[in-house]
């Protein structure tokens, strides 16, 4: 079946590309969502009228996008976790963790903007990166102490 896309679908294609998908895909996921049209005449037409007022927008967001990225660059985060043999972790830090720590800093960031490549289980620094628009990437460096008995001696 064939789609116009309406947003950026990863794995897939950026808003306007018209792409070949699988019935059950389109009718149960992407149209949906919102995030494709039917590759019709008439939903063709209507994409393009919705094309102009889609680019103030996101024009408008990656402004607003860039001033944030402003105040993040730079900016260093530190948690302290209980921590066993060997500086592994007795749990995590999270994505969420790391939104904590920003709105603590007067950065609120939604957690799902917060990308790790996976959990942090060890102590050291690691760096995140924060994706406030698709083009917008800052990246943030954590900082995992061990807290405890384990400080201590080492």
């Amino acid at each position: 079946m064939k789609v116009i896309l309406n947003e950026h679908v990863d794995n897939l294609g950026d808003r306007g590309a018209t792409c070949d998908v699988k019935p059950g895909y389109a009718r149960n996921f992407l149209i949906p969502k919102g995030l494709a049209y039917a590759a019709t005449q008439a939903n063709l037409a209507r994409f393009r009228e919705e094309q102009k007022k889609w680019e103030v927008r996101q024009a408008r967001e990656k402004g607003e996008a860039e001033v944030l990225a402003g105040r993040l660059a730079g900016v260093q985060l530190s948690f302290r976790r209980r921590a066993g043999e060997g500086d592994t972790l007795y749990g995590s830090v999270t994505a969420s963790d790391v939104a904590d720590a920003l709105a603590g800093k007067g950065l609120p960031i939604d957690r799902r903007k917060v990308h790790l490549p996976h959990h942090i289980k060890r102590v050291g620094s690691f760096t995140a990166e924060v994706r406030l628009h698709r083009d917008v990437h800052v990246p943030v460096t954590l900082i995992v102490e061990a807290e405890g008995e384990q400080a201590e001696q080492a």
